[in-house]
């Protein structure tokens, strides 16, 4: 965490339990960062918190923290059953659940507490096997959790705690309507401790907040900054066929060592891949078609320096905690100006700094006018040096399966692509219909 990023409130000061404690010092945190220091006391008093706050400000502790506060302060009843969950989080994508739970099992280590994750796409058996068994804390997406809740694998009759994690996202991935019906299965809002944190706290999302929380205190960080300030953006111009050799000359002249290529298509991201692993840059494809095993080897791999680049569709622009990605080019603009700062904010987390390159291209350049008045700024100009413009070796053979796989984990996306739905176990892969999803798939639980 970056000292940059941090408020003069030491967690010391905020009247955390010993337990808890030990494991925020072991994870080396000392002071908060502003939306700890906001929604901590909030929670920690008792009142439901909705907070808006980008992705990489410390959300996640917030309410990890004030949920083991809870837990620990109000011990379930000596009658409780093995199977009736104390906490619930709910989250719109597998990465993020995973990303949660890893932070559960850091801060909680010395709690007593026991964590349940459940999402989609693989390990439905064990899943169910820990679930049954009995947790205190259950963190997931809404289709896997609804799966094991209609099979009575727990129930949630006496959750003590709610959290919501990027509301605005769940209603992007049509998940809300299973969100609604989770949250009615709890107990009564003044019953139980409800958070929720959004990047935006639009109207349907503080009509949610209203409607299943205990009038939550609104805590707001920075709303009128879209964009994260140390985040460096430039454009560049480009006609269509210069974006393959603008794109590998770019990466020749910089050091590219974690780097997120964005694109709208899945059929963009399998070119763009062939080209940079033609050209001497080892590249993966994320997509929402990726089995979620591969997406986890690949996402360690690039994590580890392993993989530099990597060539991602808009599933992988939220919920996915990236730490010290270096730079973010978005080779196609998105067509949902919103899609443009979930991009460019995985770059500059937690304070740090980074770099957001974008072509503007025959294509896509008409999005630009309404990325610029979302965002409340134009964004640099710079012409390319001639220099960038490199002469291409081929790309690399596109190995086309007919069902699932492809170059670099991708996959092809064709009818092998699909991934199944947790709760029905039918072919969920259908892709969204808004402009700007870049193939993003409609369900990631």
């Amino acid at each position: 965490m970056s000292d940059t990023h941090i408020t003069d409130v030491p967690f010391a000061s905020l009247g955390l339990r010993p337990e808890i404690m030990q494991g925020v010092e072991e994870a080396g945190f000392q002071y908060c960062t502003p939306i700890q220091a906001k929604a901590l006391p909030l929670a920690l008093a008792g009142h439901d918190v909705a907070g808006q706050a980008q992705t990489g400000t410390g959300k996640t502790a917030a309410f990890l923290l004030a949920t083991f506060q809870r837990l620990l302060e109000q011990p379930a009843p000596s009658e409780r059953k093995p199977s009736q969950v104390r906490a619930l989080i709910l989250a719109p994508t597998r990465e993020l659940a995973i990303q949660i739970h890893r932070d559960a099992l850091a801060l909680g280590k010395y709690t007593g507490l026991s964590f349940g994750l459940a999402y989609g796409g693989t390990g439905y058996e064990q899943q169910r096997e820990i679930l049954a068994a009995g947790v205190d804390v259950l963190i997931g997406t809404p289709g896997r959790i609804i799966d094991y809740f209609k099979q009575r694998v727990f129930d949630l009759r006496h959750a003590q705690v709610v959290v919501l994690d990027e509301a605005d996202r769940m209603f992007d991935l049509g998940f809300i309507k299973d969100v609604r019906y989770l949250l009615r299965r709890c107990p009564k809002p003044e019953q139980r401790l409800g958070l929720l944190f959004s990047a935006t706290l639009s109207y349907r999302v503080t009509e949610l907040a209203y409607e299943h929380m205990n009038n939550p205190e609104i805590v707001q960080v920075e709303p009128e900054q879209v964009t994260a300030e140390r985040v460096r953006e430039v454009l560049y111009h480009t006609a269509n066929e210069e974006k393959i050799p603008l794109l590998i000359g770019l990466l020749r002249h910089m050091d590219p060592r974690r780097t997120i290529v964005f694109v709208n298509t899945k059929r963009d991201a399998d070119r763009v891949w062939a080209y940079l692993e033609g050209n001497g840059f080892a590249a993966a494809i994320l997509s929402g078609d990726v089995p979620q095993k591969k997406r986890q080897k690949l996402l360690e791999r690039f994590q580890s320096g392993e993989l530099p680049v990597l060539v991602a569709t808009d599933v992988a622009a939220r919920g996915l905690h990236i730490p010290d990605v270096s730079h973010v080019i978005n080779y196609d603009l998105p067509q949902d100006a919103e899609d443009y700062v979930h991009r460019i904010g995985r770059t500059a987390r937690a304070g740090a700094e980074g770099d957001a390159i974008s072509f503007a291209c025959e294509t896509y350049v008409y999005s630009l006018p309404e990325i610029e008045e979302y965002i409340g700024h134009k964004i640099p100009v710079e012409t390319p040096p001639a220099e960038w413009m490199v002469e291409l070796q081929p790309p690399v053979k596109i190995e086309r399966r007919p069902r699932r796989g492809g170059p670099g984990g991708g996959g092809r996306g064709g009818k092998g692509g699909g991934r199944r739905d947790g709760r029905s176990g039918k072919p969920g892969g259908r892709r969204r219909a808004r402009g700007g999803s870049g193939g993003a798939p409609r369900r990631e639980s």
